[in-house]
């Protein structure tokens, strides 16, 4: 799950072994659930904000943090 001040945007899609792996489930287990409609929800108001990174180039208060 990707977010951006701790708004929800986008997320990545799990392979079979991944949706078995137990650190995985331990991880998803212990974190806030999200729909798919919150994610669009958000995706709407990043884009009415113009702060979605798809479309917007955004200042990185923390670069170093982006995995690669």
């Amino acid at each position: 799950m990707y977010f951006i001040e701790n708004v929800a945007f986008q997320f990545d899609s799990l392979d079979r072994i991944e949706k078995e792996d137990k650190w995985i489930l331990s991880e998803a287990a212990s974190n806030e659930e999200y729909t798919l409609t919150d994610v669009i929800i958000s995706s709407e108001y990043l884009l009415q904000e113009e702060c979605h990174p798809v479309l917007y180039e955004l200042d990185l208060v923390n670069p170093e943090l982006i995995p690669e």
